[in-house]
């Protein structure tokens, strides 16, 4: 069965749970944490009175007055809630929560509630079309996929050919050759797919964008949001030399799909004429600018996570490089590597990977932090996917 042919009612969650508008706020959390689900309906018998979701939440809590966890839920829920015909087709369901921006929509026929649609079971949906479209790109895959559930061992080889596609297809297979700068990435997903992603963007000649993104979690479903993310960035960084423009078309794209998942990015765009870098953040971990060989500060802007808060603005800042400098893009499956027993890499120790360097080359710095890395972990695995990048200006 092809995509556009799934029905909300092949998708939907049939038995939803519902609670009476009496209801205390703290026994529907409590409940809703219980179950971990995101939204329950409020009913009077078959009659939808509203929903109540961790958005209602959030959004209420805080200025919330004391006692509050005894309110009846009808005070807290959304009223008249947006509804969806159970024969509705999966892409009409995906393009009206997109549009209303909401994650869960009561399913009624006939004036009964009958179920409950989330992005969650409309994701699911969506990883079976992208890895189908995937295993259409290799025969390798196709074939690994049609014995998928049967035999374990293809199923590993499924998951090293995608990962070998996520390298190929969704990575930049080199950074553009601009005269004075000088690359070195280490790319390393925790699983054969991780969740990290980074790419090149040339808005135009004069200017050249850097993204590196995050999505929480790692393998098959983080990998599907990095995916997402990809698709999104091309299509914005191509209009606008501005940062947070495009981290906030990336915000708008994102927002909605990933259900419990988030994604971090950084974007910088360097002004060749003026070797100013102007960049934006989503929660991401600071880039670390190095000057002079020892004089390390982190390149801090302000922004909130892809995908979790709509309209996000995400504030830009510029940085001036001077021929000499180096700057460090990571992920935090660097600095949140452990020894064996249980520290963390931390920032501190970062920087003193890349202090008393003198004017090395990219690669001899990337070298010297995944070499101290690797002392400081031991025989301690990674715990998540690791992208480091060094840009040397020169």
């Amino acid at each position: 069965m092809g995509l556009s042919e799934l029905t909300v009612r092949q998708v939907m969650q049939p038995h939803p749970e519902t609670v009476p508008p009496d209801c205390p706020v703290a026994d529907v959390m409590r409940t809703m944490n219980r179950l971990r689900v995101g939204a329950v309906l409020v009913t009077d018998g078959d009659r939808l009175l509203g929903i109540f979701t961790e958005r209602d939440l959030l959004r209420r809590v805080s200025t919330a007055l004391p006692g509050w966890r005894e309110y009846p839920v009808s005070h807290w829920m959304t009223t008249d809630p947006y509804t969806i015909d159970p024969d509705v087709g999966w892409d009409a369901a995906a393009g009206m929560m997109h549009r209303l921006r909401v994650r869960h929509l009561p399913v009624i026929e006939g004036g009964r509630v009958v179920g409950i649609v989330s992005t969650r079971s409309l994701m699911a949906r969506r990883a079976e079309y992208l890895d189908q479209k995937i295993a259409e790109r290799t025969d390798e895959l196709r074939r690994a996929n049609d014995h998928l559930l049967a035999r374990d061992a293809e199923s590993m080889h499924n998951l090293r050919a995608a990962g070998r596609l996520q390298k190929k297809l969704f990575l930049p297979t080199a950074p553009p050759d601009w005269p004075g700068l000088d690359w070195a990435i280490h790319f390393a997903p925790l699983a054969h797919l991780g969740g990290d992603y980074y790419d090149f963007a040339a808005p135009d000649a004069d200017h050249l964008g850097f993204l590196i993104a995050d999505a929480s979690g790692h393998s098959i479903p983080a990998a599907l949001v990095a995916i997402m993310a990809r698709f999104a960035f091309a299509e914005a960084a191509g209009r606008t030399t501005s940062p947070g423009e495009v981290l906030a078309a990336l915000n708008t794209r994102l927002a909605g799909l990933t259900d419990e998942r988030f994604v971090t990015a950084f974007y910088g765009v360097l002004d060749r004429r003026t070797r100013v870098l102007r960049y934006a953040a989503a929660g991401h971990p600071f880039p670390l600018h190095v000057r002079d060989g020892a004089a390390v500060r982190p390149l801090a802007a302000r922004g909130f996570l892809l995908g979790v808060m709509p309209d996000e603005v995400y504030t830009e800042r510029e940085v001036w490089l001077e021929p000499g400098d180096r700057v460090l893009f990571y992920t935090d499956g660097l600095v949140e590597a452990r020894n064996e027993i249980g520290e963390m890499f931390g920032t501190d120790r970062l920087t003193n990977a890349l202090r008393s360097q003198g004017t090395v080359s990219a690669a001899d710095l990337l070298t010297r932090v995944r070499d101290d890395l690797r002392a400081f972990r031991g025989s301690q695995p990674l715990n998540d996917d690791l992208t480091a990048v060094v840009v040397a200006v020169d």
